[in-house]
């Protein structure tokens, strides 16, 4: 009979360093797209590049790397500081890179500009009525009364 003695902790191997990771599987697991589905189909229109050139979801991203994401209106510029194939708390996929200073203010510049265009803005007070709404269907637009 062979009798196998309990490891301790110290003699288990730790799994290797990743040298990549595929671009679609880092862009979820950072928390940049909620589903790796969604990330790969920005990949896939040319939301996401690496280098300056567009890249595939299935293209290997190394530490170092330099990337340019478009959501939505927000457009980040980040450098990669950590590889990861799995998704888990935002303060552990912030860690996973480092978005440059020019691109932090772009976006907060960009967020001002578009709440200063709604400042001027004020929502109706009541429902239109029926006669409103009428002319509302004849002019197409809410915004030339």
């Amino acid at each position: 009979m062979v009798s196998f003695a309990p490891m301790s902790k110290q003699e288990i191997p730790s799994p290797p360093p990743q040298a990549s990771v595929r671009l679609d599987l880092w862009l979820w697991a950072a928390r940049f797209f909620k589903t790796r589905s969604l990330a790969r189909q920005a990949v896939e229109t040319g939301k996401v590049e690496i280098g300056g050139q567009r890249g595939k979801a299935s293209r290997a991203l190394r530490v170092g790397d330099a990337l340019r994401i478009a959501r939505g209106e927000e457009i980040f510029e980040i450098a990669v500081l950590g590889l990861s194939d799995t998704r888990g708390p935002a303060s552990v996929a912030q860690s996973l890179y480092a978005e440059t200073e020019a691109s932090r203010l772009a976006r907060e510049q960009a967020r001002a500009m578009r709440v200063a265009e709604r400042n001027g803005y004020r929502a109706p007070e009541t429902k239109p009525d029926k006669r409103a709404r009428r002319l509302i269907k004849a002019l197409g637009d809410i915004d030339a009364l």
